[in-house]
């Protein structure tokens, strides 16, 4: 909308506000201007650095909960009994093995 204010249009401005405040008041208009332009970017920053923090709590949350979920599907996993057929497979090879190990065979 508004291009980019250059000095001339800057000294337009000046004159303008000048001529409507006086000398007198003109430097505490800017004071007060510097103060607010001040005041208004420590705010956003503050904004800004406490959404951070807000998104930064949250990832850690969900990494946190993603651990938790995996150590109980863990814990779960060691808790559930064995196959059985696997286990049976298991013990024929151990049969196997201890007759070959000892010299008689099957």
């Amino acid at each position: 909308m508004f291009g980019s204010v250059g000095m001339p249009e800057l000294l337009i401005i000046l004159v303008i506000a000048l001529i409507i405040f006086g000398p007198r008041k003109l430097p505490e208009l800017g004071r007060s201007l510097g103060k607010s332009l001040g005041e208004f970017k420590r705010a956003s920053n503050e904004l800004r650095n406490t959404l951070e923090e807000e998104v930064r709590i949250e990832e850690q949350k969900e990494q946190r909960a993603k651990i938790e979920a995996e150590q109980t599907s863990a814990i779960e996993a060691a808790k559930q009994p064995h196959d059985t057929a696997h286990d049976a497979t298991r013990k024929d090879d151990d049969r196997t093995v201890s007759r070959t190990s000892t010299g008689t065979s099957a």
